[in-house]
């Protein structure tokens, strides 16, 4: 596998674990429920859906 084939696939990859991200998260937010997250505090908090939601669509937005 060449540098670029490996990019290409990296690239795939990431696009589909945001999108199944996204997904997940806007499940839960229709239900109002919350996850489970853990920041660089490592402190383990919970935090609704809809706000774990906002922040991805600030950081990639489709």
């Amino acid at each position: 596998m060449t540098d670029e084939e490996f990019e290409e696939l990296s690239e795939k990859l990431q696009y589909g674990l945001r999108l199944a991200e996204r997904r997940m998260l806007e499940e839960k937010a229709l239900h109002g429920q919350d996850i489970v997250v853990c920041g660089d505090d490592n402190i383990i908090k919970r935090i609704p859906a809809q706000e774990a939601l906002d922040n991805l669509n600030k950081l990639f937005p489709f």
